[in-house]
């Protein structure tokens, strides 16, 4: 089976990372994507993270009932904080049949080279890279690498934690299942972030 990894701290998912996942599992040969949920990223403050349990949670609820698109929180059992190359030769040795490629935006790409083991991510994985504004793709790529136009929503999760902080909806940003989940449990309702960074 043919996997798509998209790697994310989802804090909240919202429409946008649901939007991208369901057109690259629609328009590739991969037969499922998996949200692979970061309880810590090496470039992300952890301060700023809801428990990783939560975000789980909000993620199983927005893919409830689809069969093409996963929650996984595979990255909860390895060491903290999560790098790419440990999750994927994790998943390689519990999922031996299955062919991973990973999943991620033009923005991320720019900065590959600064992951861990990046060398051997580009070697020995496919990444589907989707365009965001701003970020160009250098067309000389080797044949691992897809480049696709997934539509574009410019939500990200930390206007969506801003408004909330802010007292304001957050309906249509979110799946309506999300924003009850949050509205129930007072998620995000600490000190105010600002709104321009991602």
């Amino acid at each position: 089976m043919k996997v798509g990894l998209f790697f994310g701290s989802f804090n909240p998912v919202h429409h946008g990372h649901l939007i991208i996942a369901n057109h690259i599992v629609q328009t590739s040969d991969l037969s499922e994507v998996w949200f692979v949920v970061s309880p810590q990223n090496p470039f992300k403050k952890a301060g700023s993270l809801l428990n990783e349990q939560h975000r789980f949670h909000l993620l199983q609820l927005a893919v409830e009932g689809e069969t093409k698109l996963k929650a996984s929180n595979i990255e909860f059992k390895l060491p903290r904080p999560s790098y790419t190359i440990d999750t994927l030769i994790y998943l390689k040795e519990k999922y031996p049949a299955y062919q991973f490629s990973i999943i991620m935006g033009s923005d991320g790409f720019q900065n590959i080279e600064s992951w861990k083991n990046s060398a051997v991510i580009l070697r020995d994985y496919k990444i589907i890279i989707y365009k965001r504004p701003g970020f160009e793709i250098n067309a000389d790529l080797p044949s691992s690498i897809t480049v696709t136009e997934a539509p574009m929503l410019e939500i990200s999760s930390t206007h969506i934690r801003y408004m909330i902080k802010s007292g304001k909806s957050i309906r249509y940003l979110v799946p309506d299942v999300v924003k009850e989940e949050i509205e129930r449990n007072l998620y995000y309702r600490s000190a105010l972030e600002n709104p321009t960074e991602n």
